[in-house]
């Protein structure tokens, strides 16, 4: 199935405009005092992530990380899918301890290897059942991962990060990972030990039948691109989706 860009998607135009800036970059960038310029952090061949500055949820840091193909939901992520999500999580993990102040335990450099138990303060996921008022994108999926407390989030928006709508990635994760294999210990939970199948970022990723033939199917993932897991330099952004449309055919911003 393809995933092309949409026109008029929001996010599609920020996927379109990052492929125009060097790899990587900016990752500290200068922006006039009072700008809600998407501020990017970070891009690779399978996502682009940018810091939200005009309607963050949290005083702290709010950072979005969108598919660079235009997939309409999670439930459009299969078990091939997992090293994605852990690629996510782990990315998330780092440039959230990227905004930490210099002065916080967590803001080491040991910290900024994207750790399996992250801060506990960080949230990382996906709404869906409600959509986020301020960012109204609702078939371009994103993850959204904020540094609590959710001080600016308010009480109508709240219904999006709230537990009828938040879907934890490490909750996406373990069940996906439970419906294809027969470890039962899920991940993601602070009164469980570590799981095991946790250390190891395509678990579930591959099925197949007992004789020994594989049945995965095609994944998301950009065929050329290696998984890093949020830890690696990021090759040139040449996803799959942005080149079918030129930035100026799209809307480079999602406010409303």
């Amino acid at each position: 199935m393809s995933y092309a860009a949409k026109p008029g998607c929001p996010m599609c135009g920020i996927v379109a405009t990052s492929m125009h800036a060097p790899s990587n970059s900016p990752r500290s960038p200068t922006f006039p005092v009072g700008s809600i310029q998407p501020e990017l952090l970070w891009r690779d061949d399978n996502f682009t992530a940018y810091r939200e500055k005009a309607s963050p949820v949290s005083s702290k840091g709010h950072i979005i990380i969108a598919f660079n193909l235009h997939v309409p939901s999670i439930y459009t992520l299969s078990s091939t899918d997992l090293p994605l999500l852990v690629n996510i999580r782990a990315l998330a993990v780092r440039l959230l301890t990227s905004l930490l102040p210099p002065s916080s335990p967590a803001a080491t450099p040991s910290a900024s290897s994207a750790p399996l138990r992250p801060n506990p303060s960080f949230q990382i996921g996906f709404t869906t059942l409600f959509t986020d008022t301020k960012i109204p994108v609702k078939d371009h999926l994103h993850a959204h991962a904020y540094i609590g407390p959710a001080d600016l989030m308010g009480w109508w928006r709240s219904k999006a990060y709230g537990p009828l709508s938040w879907y934890s990635i490490d909750d996406l994760i373990a069940e996906i990972r439970e419906s294809v294999t027969n470890n039962r210990v899920k991940s993601g939970y602070e009164n469980r030990p570590l799981a095991p199948i946790d250390m190891v970022p395509h678990a579930g990723a591959r099925a197949g039948t007992a004789d020994g033939v594989e049945t995965t199917e095609a994944g998301l993932a950009n065929p050329d691109a290696d998984l890093e897991d949020g830890q690696g330099t990021p090759s040139t952004l040449t996803p799959r989706t942005a080149t079918t449309l030129s930035p100026q055919h799209l809307i480079p911003s999602i406010r409303v």
